[in-house]
This record gives structure tokens, sequence and C-alpha cells, in this order.
């Protein structure tokens, strides 16, 4: 599909060797009709001379704070308001950083500071310094501040390594920033969503749990929000902030999920079962802390309500999307659960290596509904889940 977007567009780009992506993103922009001034950085301009996007663009680019020649000594002041967006591609390790801290030692991060419209980064890095904490710490911050963090993608760096980490491709940013500036495909909608781990108490210091990070729920939630969505979010207890414009509902154990739950399915439109609910729960809860008597300790257990199937159970229910988490024969248990529990859509991913489920950054997930199915490759959770929820308006869209 041809995408046409008069808009106008700050291209900002930093120091990597994925600054030649930012070429190609610029001549996609020119011909969909977007007006687009570049700003580079000191570092970007090691990459790629500016003579380049100044040639594509057919404008001057801006790349010095002092310019003498500049036609306003404002340029950050007066291109912040020009701009209906700004994108960082490629969004390196260290101009990440100090977008976080507020710097300003360049007009691309005074820009950054001026900007009072959105701001989109793609992070384009190596896999190391995309995993580091300092780095995963800075992109959450900038994401619960508002920033649209866009990618990145995995596979084989100029390093030779192989990872997270690569910027996403000029063509997807084209779409992402297409999608942007589009009338959200969920708008009008009512989005329910479970998230992370539930804990069931033994005693009072003491509960079965398992490792969900609820990053991944978390990832939908906000990409249903930028899709439109009216959101709601039932989830234990994790570690991570609601997306903005998302309403959460903290809840610990599988039965209070299920109430919260079943509050609201009647009022949802869509269902997306992204939570790690322990299957079984304590029969007898002890009030009091059990001392060590014995080399052993048996607990008897007692099955908790079924969630997904209880939703998809009532007598209209939602569009609902339900996870599979499986270590083996990842599509053939996925296939059984999705006729088993009457889902229109099931995502199914392996759990229990470094790179995919539990506790990662990273996923890959085979979507499969009745009559297809679909792969999204592995990338940074925030980016499966636009793909997820994208193709997931679609097929509720095919069949309401």
């Amino acid at each position: 599909m041809q995408i046409t977007l008069k808009k106008k567009i700050v291209l900002g780009v930093t120091g990597g060797i994925a600054a030649y992506k930012a070429a190609e993103l610029l001549r996609l922009l020119i011909k969909a009709g977007a007006e687009v001034r570049v700003v580079m950085t000191p570092a970007a301009c090691e990459f790629v001379q500016p003579l380049t996007f100044q040639a594509l663009s057919g404008h001057r680019v801006y790349t010095d704070i002092f310019d003498g020649e500049a036609e306003s000594a404002m340029d950050h002041i007066e291109l912040a308001r020009w701009a209906d967006l700004m994108v960082v591609a490629p969004a390196s390790a260290d101009f990440i950083a100090k977008m976080r801290q507020g710097y300003g030692d360049n007009l691309l991060l005074t820009l950054c500071l001026a900007e009072k419209k959105s701001i989109a980064i793609a992070p384009a890095m190596n896999q190391q310094m995309y995993a580091n904490l300092a780095t995963q710490e800075n992109l959450k911050v900038l994401a619960e501040r508002g920033t649209l963090i866009w990618g990145p993608n995995a596979g084989e760096q100029a390093c030779g390594d192989v990872g997270l980490g690569r910027m996403l491709e000029a063509e997807a940013v084209l779409r992402l920033i297409n999608i942007h500036f589009q009338p959200g495909k969920l708008t009008g909608k009512r989005v329910l969503i479970t998230a992370g781990p539930t804990r069931e108490s033994i005693d009072p210091v003491r509960y079965i749990s398992n490792h969900s990070s609820g990053k991944m729920g978390y990832a939908l939630a906000q990409a249903a929000r930028q899709a439109g969505a009216d959101v709601t979010l039932v989830s234990g207890p994790v570690n991570l902030a609601a997306p903005p414009g998302v309403q959460r509902i903290s809840v610990e154990s599988a039965v209070e999920m299920f109430d919260a739950v079943m509050g609201y399915v009647d009022v949802s439109d869509i269902f997306i079962a992204c939570a790690a609910v322990a299957d079984y729960r304590v029969a007898q809860q002890s009030q009091q802390k059990i001392k060590k008597t014995s080399d052993q300790m048996v607990l008897s257990l007692t099955p908790n309500p079924d969630i997904v199937s209880a939703v998809t159970g009532v007598d209209e229910p939602p569009f609902t999307l339900g996870f599979a988490a499986e270590t083996e024969n990842l599509e053939q248990y996925a296939a059984d659960k999705l006729s088993r529990k009457k889902l229109d859509m099931i995502a199914a991913n392996r759990v229990g290596n470094s790179e995919t489920g539990f506790g990662t950054d990273s996923n890959e997930i085979l979507l499969l509904w009745a009559g297809g199915k679909q792969l999204l490759p592995l990338a940074g959770k925030p980016e499966i889940a636009r793909q997820l929820i994208d193709i997931l308006a679609d097929r509720y869209a095919e069949i309401n």
C-alpha cells in the first residue's frame, strides 16, 4: 500500500553505523509527500555527510546550535514549533542517556527539550549496550514520559554480534509514522488485558508464583492505548509503571484476578489474557508462619478458576486473545488451546530460554486463528506488541 503522508517531520540523526538507514527513511518520507527537515549530531556527521541529506531533502541540514549562518539564532525553538512529529533514527545509546537526563549540549538535544509534540526514537546499538541495565532504565523512563520507542529489531550487527539492537528498517519506521497520524484502529474500543504473575499464599510470608515479569502484557497495554483503545489492565505484582492513559487494577492471587476480570468483561470489546495465572492455589492457607518441623513439607493444592474459559463462556463474550507459553510442541499445544478454550486468536511463545519468554526484553510469537497463522519474528517486546495489536485489530474488524 502506497503511504501518503502530508506532514512536517523533523528527522534527527545520531552517530552510529545505522545512520545510513536515515538517508533511506528520508527518501521514503519525501516520496510519501512529507516535508522534512534534518538535524544531525556532530557524531552523525562522522558517519554520513550532511550534504547527503541536503541533496535528498532539498533543504539545509541543521548541525550546530551555534551556527552563525542560521536564519535564526533560535533554530531549536523554530523547528519545534514547525514540526508535527520528531523522529530520531537512529538513536544511539549515548543520545538516549542524554535525552533521559535532559541534556542540551547539541542542537538535536535542545530540540528534544523544546518539542511540545510527539517524539519517536528508533534505538540502534550493539546488542550488549542495548541489554545493559542503564539503557533499559533510560528507555523505560522515556517511555513513561510519552516518548515513542520504535524498535529495535534482532539480527546480525555490524560488529558481528547477533541480538537485539538493530535499528528498524526504513520501511518499518515509515509505517509507524503513518500509523501515528492515522486514527487508531481501536479507537472507541474497550480493551481488557491481564498481565504479570499471580501469587498464591502458603502462609503470611511464603507464596507460590512464577517467573512472569509482566513486560509483554504492559507492552500490549501501551500498544492498545496508542491504537486508540480505552484500556483496563488487571495486573499481578510486577515492578512496572502503568503506561500513560491506562487504568491499572492491581491484584495478587488468581481468585482476585478472576474477580477483577469478570467485573469488566461485560463492558469490554476485546480481552487479552497475557497474565501467567497460577493453575493451583494452596487448599488450606496457614494464618501463621509455618515452622520447620521435618525434612519434608506437603502442600495440598486445589485448582484456581479458569479465567479464559469463564470469559469465553459468557453469553456475549468479547473478542478473546489467549497466550500459550510452552517449552515444546509450540504450534500443536497452541492450536489445541485455541480450540479447547474457544479463543478467537492465540499467541504462542516459547519460554525457558534467554531470548524469549518470562523476564526477557524480547519475544517471538506465533499467532494462530481459525484458518490462519502468522509468525512475529524475534524483536523487542514493545515492537512485538505493536505488531500483535495491529493484526488483532484487523481480525476484530473482520468478524465484527
